[in-house]
């Protein structure tokens, strides 16, 4: 893959700026397209240069984004709103998922691009039926953002069918790390517990807090989902990228106090979460036979790193939390992604 041209859509976002970076490592040419509404310049601002180049646009946008995949090689497909955006903007978040993908893959069918890989979420499985989740587990998802990922799936693999055109779909886990989102409708829980913790807040835990969750640190994910993009035995398949552990979102609550300089935080129980998956946790093998995938950053390890890096930004855990909202699925807590 020496110097070929990788098209990574979302790549200033959290898991797409890591994929940009080990892309990066491997000297290909890369470019990012990102309308910037979730994703940030600057998480992209260590690796832009002459190999990486950074093109803001919306993939809605047919013809800013056509154009820019001629001379594509493979684009890895990332960009989406996300699974609270869905419950206050169920019919923009379809247009971004599902929509624009089916026109993304047309036109890169058209323009020739040799390889499509499309990242999808543990979401369209919904609560899981049975443990640990295979990619054969029934999909059944809870919320709008679920099914719109599936749908984005359905048509990724209909162009393989159809057209024996190489498409892959890959199913990440929750992932956490390193500019991970704790701003707005795109918050997520290891980030907003890290920030209230280090702010002598009270942790917020949606129900009961026995939900559980496959976390996943985001290297090995996004290590996970260039395996995909760049192996040749993974064409017409489909991935899940997860760690293969499952913890309740009370106990991480707890774990995370640990890992921080102060334990004892206090964490206060609210409502549940409307569209809230209960049970979520991955089985991985298929990856592991397929693209020698196998996770290695602890949980533990992880949190300390996401606490390390937090401490590098210099910016008191108090002043990002004026960016979360906890109840971060209604509208008028939310700005317009129009």
């Amino acid at each position: 893959m020496n110097k070929k041209h990788v098209l990574i859509t979302g790549g200033a976002g959290f898991i797409g700026s890591e994929l940009v970076r080990q892309l990066a490592a491997q000297s290909l040419r890369v470019t990012v397209v990102d309308n910037l509404v979730n994703g940030k310049r600057e998480n992209l601002e260590s690796v832009l240069g002459a190999d990486v180049e950074l093109v803001v646009a919306d993939i809605r946008d047919r013809s800013t984004t056509a154009p820019l995949l001629r001379g594509i090689d493979v684009i890895f497909h990332l960009a989406c709103l996300g699974v609270r955006h869905s419950i206050h903007s169920p019919l923009e978040n379809h247009e971004v998922n599902a929509s624009a993908t089916l026109a993304l893959l047309d036109a890169a069918r058209n323009n020739e691009v040799a390889r499509f890989v499309y990242v999808s979420s543990s979401e369209v499985y919904g609560t899981a039926r049975t443990t640990p989740i295979t990619e054969e587990h029934p999909t059944l998802p809870m919320t709008v953002y679920g099914a719109s990922k599936l749908a984005g799936e359905c048509y990724t693999r209909a162009f393989w069918e159809t057209h024996r055109y190489p498409t892959v779909v890959v199913r990440p886990f929750n992932a956490y790390g390193p500019r991970c989102h704790h701003e707005g409708d795109s918050g997520e829980v290891i980030p907003k517990f890290m920030l209230r913790c280090l702010a002598g807040k009270p942790m917020v835990v949606f129900g009961d807090g026995t939900q559980t969750r496959d976390f996943t640190f985001v290297s090995d994910t996004a290590r996970g989902i260039l395996a995909a993009g760049l192996s040749g035995d993974s064409v017409g398949q489909t991935f899940n990228i997860g760690s293969g552990k499952e913890i309740r979102i009370r106990e991480l609550a707890n774990t995370i106090a640990e890992v921080l300089p102060k334990n004892g935080s206090e964490i206060i129980h609210v409502e549940s979460r409307p569209g809230d998956v209960l049970r979520l946790l991955a089985d991985s093998s298929k990856a592991k036979k397929l693209l020698n995938f196998e996770p290695t950053i602890s949980l533990k390890e992880g949190l300390a790193r996401l606490r390390e890096w937090y401490t590098a930004q210099g910016k008191p855990p108090a002043e990002l939390l004026e960016q979360e909202v906890v109840r971060n699925w209604e509208p008028r807590s939310v700005p317009s992604h129009a």
